[in-house]
């Protein structure tokens, strides 16, 4: 009886749902077990957690403009929506090239509120996901953005777009990616369940792919450790309910 159940969970999971998550995922269907039965079923079904990559930093602290100072602290739990948000960039590969990808993160659900793709990866890049995120959520002044010190955040027209809004920059300290930890966690786990996985014949079947990851799943379905192991915006529409 356990079985489908243990693999269904672990499939929704993308093939990533250890234990943890998996016995957390009968609970909600009022299947109470422990993690060490789900564990000696996983191996015994073969269901293996997706194997882990490392990946290239793509920061560019090379240059001359401004640095703003570490206001974040690595204080990552805030206690409102749209009061913190964290950025960065990475990198798919496809055999086109590359294609890059910057992400806001609203520290409080975890949810990513703005993302934007490009070939390049320029200031414009790190600007249209703030500008997304902005629509989407309308933050009012006061709200820290954090950022390492890349030249795209550090660009006027990046620094601009923040003061233009009432909003705070925050940067990391030169190499030390700790200080992003959750930005640069969510690039990990997206890679480790979707881009690791896919060989991308072009640009264009790489966002389909990631857009569907970050609006249909990772935001509304897979659960997150730091919301109790719900979804982000799951989470978010509890707290409002509360």
């Amino acid at each position: 009886m356990l079985r489908p159940q243990i693999k269904s969970a672990f499939k929704k999971g993308r093939k990533n749902y250890g234990t943890r998550r998996i016995k957390d995922a009968l609970k909600k269907q009022e299947t109470r077990v422990s993690r060490r039965r789900i564990g000696r079923l996983m191996r015994e079904e073969d269901l293996q957690v997706q194997t882990k990559r490392k990946f290239k930093v793509t920061t560019d602290s090379n240059h001359d403009k401004p640095i703003a100072p570490n206001l974040l602290e690595r204080q990552f739990t805030v206690a409102a929506p749209d009061t913190a948000y964290v950025g960065d960039i990475t990198y798919i590969l496809t055999r086109e090239g590359w294609l890059y990808l910057a992400v806001v993160i609203d520290l409080f659900s975890r949810t990513v509120v703005g993302w934007s793709m490009s070939s390049r990866m320029t200031t414009s890049l790190v600007n249209s996901a703030m500008l997304m995120a902005i629509r989407n959520r309308k933050p009012a002044k006061g709200l820290i953005f954090h950022s390492d010190r890349g030249s795209q955040y550090a660009s006027d027209s990046h620094r601009k777009l923040l003061t233009d809004n009432g909003f705070k920059a925050s940067m990391s300290r030169k190499g030390d990616c700790w200080d992003n930890a959750v930005a640069e966690s969510f690039f990990h786990t997206l890679k480790i369940e979707l881009v690791h996985h896919c060989d991308y014949e072009i640009r264009e079947e790489a966002r389909a792919s990631i857009f569907e990851y970050i609006e249909v799943f990772y935001n509304r379905q897979r659960s997150h450790s730091s919301n109790g192991y719900e979804a982000p915006l799951v989470f978010e529409a509890m707290k409002k309910a509360a």
